[in-house]
């Protein structure tokens, strides 16, 4: 399972097998378009592989920055397309929810975690995750809001990850006698991994996308709005295994290891 995420200002990539990382890498790109065909080329090096044995790829599909997000699933389909592998595609903001619960102790883990990426037009990309034991429950759509909009469901105890605006809501959350903590994206470290991770979940599934219809989650909807209880769906985001389960698939958790 090759898993990629460009939809900010890094590229971050992983090559996992049988549930071990064989390589990953994590920095920092002037240009998704230029660099990231050499990126992979040299994960694969790394990990002893020929892009034709790849079984899946998965790739964050935003929200984000358009242009990476393009670039990657550009890539993603073309690559699909040349050695007929499966292709997955991975909202952005699961990927940072879990990925920042990776980054703190399971016991330091506040109940409530936010990823918030700057929309632009005085808006934020945002959802919401509450901690359940080892995983994450997704409490709301992904959403683009207002923080002022936002600001009143973060209650008083939340871990924010994501750019300048995770900062800024962190602040405006301890001015009002709230605790909040916030992790910079750009120091996240092993977001291809969750990718892949959530990846091989969906694989298992059987929830493979079709390349001809996959588009970048842009998440511009006005209609985006906050929901009282879990998803419909049931979604579990889980940390400890990085596995994305929902009840109709709880009997193939255990076989998320072979599909990688």
């Amino acid at each position: 399972m090759l898993g990629i995420d460009t939809g900010g200002p890094r590229a971050d990539l992983a090559l996992v097998v049988g549930g071990r990382v064989l390589a990953e890498a994590s920095h920092s790109v002037a240009s998704h378009g230029a660099e990231l065909p050499e990126a992979v080329g040299g994960l694969l090096i790394r990990a002893g592989l020929a892009a034709g044995e790849l079984k899946a790829i998965a790739i964050g599909i935003g929200p984000g920055s358009f242009t990476g997000l393009r670039v990657g699933l550009s890539y993603a389909k073309g690559l699909k397309l040349a050695t007929g592998c499966a292709l997955l595609g991975i909202p952005s903001l699961d990927t940072l929810a879990l990925t920042a619960l990776a980054e703190v102790s399971a016991t330091a883990a506040p109940r409530l975690i936010c990823p918030v990426l700057d929309a632009r037009k005085g808006e934020v990309y945002a959802a919401l995750y509450q901690t359940s034991g080892d995983g994450l429950e997704k409490l709301s759509d992904d959403l683009v809001v207002t923080l002022e909009n936002l600001a009143p469901h973060l209650g008083t105890d939340v871990l924010l990850v994501g750019d300048a605006k995770a900062e800024e809501a962190c602040s405006w959350i301890v001015r009002a006698g709230g605790q909040a903590t916030c992790l910079d994206i750009t120091g996240l470290r092993l977001r291809g991994r969750v990718v892949a991770a959530l990846g091989a979940a969906r694989l298992v599934a059987g929830e493979v996308d079709n390349a001809f219809v996959l588009e970048p989650l842009y998440v511009r909807s006005a209609e985006a709005i906050f929901k009282a209880g879990p998803l419909t769906s049931g979604v579990r985001v889980n940390g400890a295994e990085g596995r994305r389960t929902d009840p109709s698939v709880r009997d193939q958790r255990r076989r998320t290891e072979d599909a990688v």
